[in-house]
């Protein structure tokens, strides 16, 4: 009886090529449920409207105030599909250490600069003091 033939390795095209569709059923899947209808969001967005003006946080701090330890990247995310209408002060939302996660030459980076130095918060090279930075566990 002849050895059955061993698979030949497939090329990146040819598994993308495999997995695309169920990526885009995924997608498709998760912007069907809408963002206003996830508690683990609107936990975020609550955080988010408590932080004092003139104050920042960050990604990090503010999922553990939601009660999700661990998951600064979903706090990102929430911001990013945050209805309009909530009108969330997501400029006092910051990454690891103050520093703005928008890249430098972004449009992003500029309006959260104005929006911060609005509010009387210094900020230098994309970065606030430590000073602003405020612990939500307090809150």
């Amino acid at each position: 009886m002849p050895r059955p033939k061993a698979a030949a390795p497939r090329s990146q095209a040819a598994l993308t090529a495999l997995l695309l569709p169920l990526h885009r059923a995924q997608r498709r899947r998760a912007a069907s449920a809408a963002p206003e209808d996830h508690p683990a969001l609107q936990a975020i967005w609550h955080v988010v409207c408590t932080i004092p003006h003139g104050r920042v946080s960050t990604y990090g701090a503010v999922a553990r105030a939601a009660g999700q330890p661990r998951r600064a990247r979903q706090a990102g995310y929430a911001l990013r599909v945050a209805p309009e209408k909530l009108h969330l002060p997501w400029h006092r939302v910051l990454g690891a250490g103050g520093r703005i996660a928008f890249p430098k030459s972004s449009p992003q980076h500029a309006e959260q600069t104005r929006r911060l130095r609005a509010e009387g918060i210094n900020v230098r090279q994309g970065r606030v003091p430590r000073a602003a930075l405020i612990d939500l566990e307090e809150l």
